[in-house]
């Protein structure tokens, strides 16, 4: 008996880590007009982006629909203490929700199913799917397994690289409120992952600028890090140019090299480059403390208050005509 380990193909997990861990991937949908593919069944990333660059229809994406998640629970269930389910961010994707409308169609109530919001997309959330077999593969129970993969989630950070704004714009996937999207300028922007939503940090003209930005901004969280996973739309040359810059900061850390599938490419495009860096959990949560001890230790708002009348005050008299007047003279 075992507990099972359930994400989507909106991870990008390459099926042969997969395989190894014992991870079951249930496949999204991409929609080419009127015929619809399962996202690394039907089609792969390859045919993927030739259609996506050349065909006359852009392509639609859906999650996996309850019964596709009933299907594989009940599967898994008979011979399971359990199913952790993690899936992409609810606030991008109806997929985690599909997954819990899933688990209410299974008909096997012994096996208990936990149906987590990863709030990531991609590739970070293959590293906590990763993180999630192997914590059941130790031997811990299904609590266990739930609550530390949801510690995990804050240790896991991702920056990423969009050669245009394009499809991610048609996709709907980018908040409008970022100063990024309007009049579609040709930039090359840097996102992260926060609170859930994909979210813009910064952005060049240049490949070859966004490329140093992502850098950069990787390197400066480069400490205590376990994991990287890296999922791409690039051509793998460069993919295998970049890994290796990363080396300057991440000296022993061999990153998980993954294709970007249909269901994500849709929104993000040829050319793109996602890194996930995984942290160590005691030291992430120890940062986490800290920043909480500072936020408990600031002022309050009527100190800063008193603070500022104070200094106005202390001002003000500096500038009396009496103090004025030797200057002038």
């Amino acid at each position: 008996m075992t507990i099972n380990i359930v994400t989507d193909s909106g991870s990008d997990l390459p099926r042969d880590v997969a395989k190894d861990l014992g991870i079951s991937i249930v496949p999204l949908y991409v929609r080419f007009g009127s015929v619809s593919y399962r996202d690394g069944i039907d089609m792969q990333p390859g045919e993927f982006f030739q259609k996506l660059e050349n065909g006359p229809v852009h392509p639609t994406t859906s999650s996996a629909s309850p019964g596709d998640f009933a299907q594989v629970y009940e599967k898994l269930g008979q011979d399971s203490e359990g199913i952790i389910s993690v899936h992409l961010s609810s606030k991008v994707s109806a997929t985690y929700d599909a997954a819990l409308r899933g688990k209410d169609l299974v008909s096997n109530k012994k096996c208990p199913i936990e149906v987590v919001d990863s709030r990531l997309v991609t590739i970070p959330l293959a590293l906590l799917a990763m993180a999630a077999a192997r914590s059941a593969a130790s031997g811990k129970n299904m609590d266990e397994v739930r609550d530390h993969i949801n510690r995990l989630i804050p240790a896991i950070r991702v920056y990423g690289m969009l050669d245009t704004l394009k499809y991610i714009v048609k996709g709907g996937r980018l908040g409008r409120a970022s100063g990024l999207v309007g009049s579609l300028l040709p930039i090359r922007p840097i996102l992260t992952i926060k609170d859930g939503m994909v979210t813009p940090v910064g952005a060049s003209r240049t490949r070859s600028g966004v490329i140093a930005g992502l850098l950069e901004r990787l390197k400066s969280i480069s400490s205590n890090v376990e994991a990287v996973g890296i999922a791409h739309s690039s051509p793998d040359e460069e993919v295998a140019s970049f890994a290796d810059k990363m080396k300057a900061f991440l000296p022993d850390i061999k990153p998980m090299i993954a294709k970007l599938g249909p269901a994500i490419g849709t929104h993000g495009g040829p050319g793109t480059i996602l890194v996930a860096m995984q942290h160590d959990l005691s030291a992430a949560e120890a940062d986490t403390e800290t920043g909480r001890k500072r936020f408990h230790s600031l002022p309050s708002m009527q100190s800063i208050k008193d603070g500022i009348r104070q200094r106005t005050q202390k001002d003000s008299n500096l500038f009396t005509p009496g103090n004025l007047l030797p200057a002038i003279q």
